[in-house]
């Protein structure tokens, strides 16, 4: 989705009394960011007056996104984000055929001032906790279910990465581009020739669940964006 063309109103996939839940595309800053002209709380705020972000998710990151409608409704998140009972689900495509049911990375992160990237730290590190299993297995990748247990900047980037099993695209953690001529054998382009089937890191907030301010369960999904769902068919098509 063209930054020109975004159009809040198409984010969105539910909207109560309370939130906005919206399918954040890639590419997009969810505050201000000095290199964009657009940011997800400016095109909420443009829709509703007293909209707030109750999270975030990582510029390339796609997925489901809470926004509040009133103080009242991000103070119901937040707390519950601090009690860990916002329960979020992610989908990552990572390199290599990983079979894991239900594995826990309890690795504490730092994240240094100035720096664009986070790194495992078991002296200083804050502590930092992700399960990680298996959706399913391709050719020569997998897609991986995660479920954060806590809410650290890149933390299933770096986790995964810990693990040995990083994101597809993911350059600054390890994870390397996938082709098209990886996947088909007698597809003739070079890779000087043909674009990567994703050009960000392989990575979607797939669902959330939390409670509103009566109580009631709330859940929320968020459908695989174009780059995700290309990706997704050509490893299912070359299996």
């Amino acid at each position: 989705m063209s930054k020109k063309k975004l159009v809040f109103k198409d984010l969105i996939i539910d909207e109560t009394e309370n939130y906005i839940i919206v399918n954040k595309p890639a590419h997009i800053s969810c505050l201000d960011d000095r290199n964009d002209d657009v940011n997800i709380k400016d095109l909420a705020k443009g829709y509703f007056e007293d909209a707030q972000l109750c999270h975030r998710l990582d510029k390339d990151t796609t997925g489901v996104l809470i926004i509040s409608k009133n103080d009242e409704s991000y103070r119901n998140v937040a707390i519950q984000l601090e009690k860990r009972k916002v329960q979020k689900l992610y989908h990552a495509v990572v390199t290599g055929l990983q079979e894991v049911d239900g594995v826990q990375v309890d690795a504490p992160i730092s994240h240094r001032s100035g720096s664009s990237r986070v790194r495992i730290d078991f002296s200083d590190g804050k502590p930092s906790t992700t399960l990680f299993k298996t959706q399913k297995l391709y050719k020569r990748h997998s897609l991986i279910l995660c479920k954060p247990l806590t809410g650290r900047m890149h933390q299933i980037r770096v986790h995964l990465s810990h693990i040995g099993m990083p994101i597809v695209s993911d350059k600054i953690y390890g994870g390397q581009e996938v082709y098209l001529s990886d996947l088909k054998k007698k597809y003739n382009h070079t890779k000087e020739e043909e674009l990567p089937l994703i050009r960000r890191f392989a990575l979607h907030a797939f669902s959330i669940q939390f409670k509103d301010l009566d109580g009631k369960e709330l859940n929320f999904e968020a459908p695989y964006p174009k780059d995700f769902n290309v990706l997704i068919k050509q490893l299912e098509k070359n299996i």
